[in-house]
């Protein structure tokens, strides 16, 4: 896994509105990157409803991007379904996530996403937050900012 003070991985990825985003292109705030492992689940819900509910409060502070697995239709019906207001980023063949080191082994068995987020600052990881627990972790994401 990624740690802090490491260069974040240059790539662009679609979003839920098939717009293409480069994250390192994103200079003048700090960027949440935050790996969950499916759309629609109950702890990715949890997660997701809670960095919609703390909008407001993310606007001037930094940008705000769930990443996952799931295709950008997945996506699209995951953010209508509880009308999520910020980008979903389809990582398909989950590259994004081997780079950043948050695929993996997981303790249920298999292979998969390990819920990680990660604050972006001038393309450099400012803090990493692993193992996370989807309830709080906006607040906590908004305290560290």
């Amino acid at each position: 896994m990624l740690t802090q003070g490491q260069a974040a991985p240059e790539f662009t990825l679609k979003t839920d509105a098939g717009q293409d985003v480069t994250v390192s292109a994103k200079n003048d705030k700090p960027v949440v990157l935050f790996f969950y492992p499916k759309d629609d689940t109950p702890g990715c819900t949890i997660e997701c409803k809670e960095f919609r509910d703390a909008r407001a409060e993310f606007l001037d502070r930094a940008y705000v991007y769930g990443i996952s697995p799931d295709d950008v239709a997945s996506h699209q019906a995951f953010r209508d379904k509880y009308s999520l207001n910020f980008p979903l980023l389809s990582d398909p063949g989950h590259k994004i996530a081997e780079k950043f080191g948050v695929w993996g082994p997981k303790k249920t068995g298999g292979e998969g996403i390990r819920r990680t987020t990660f604050v972006i600052r001038g393309g450099v990881i400012a803090r990493v937050f692993a193992d996370v627990k989807p309830e709080g972790h906006a607040k906590e994401i908004l305290a560290a900012l």
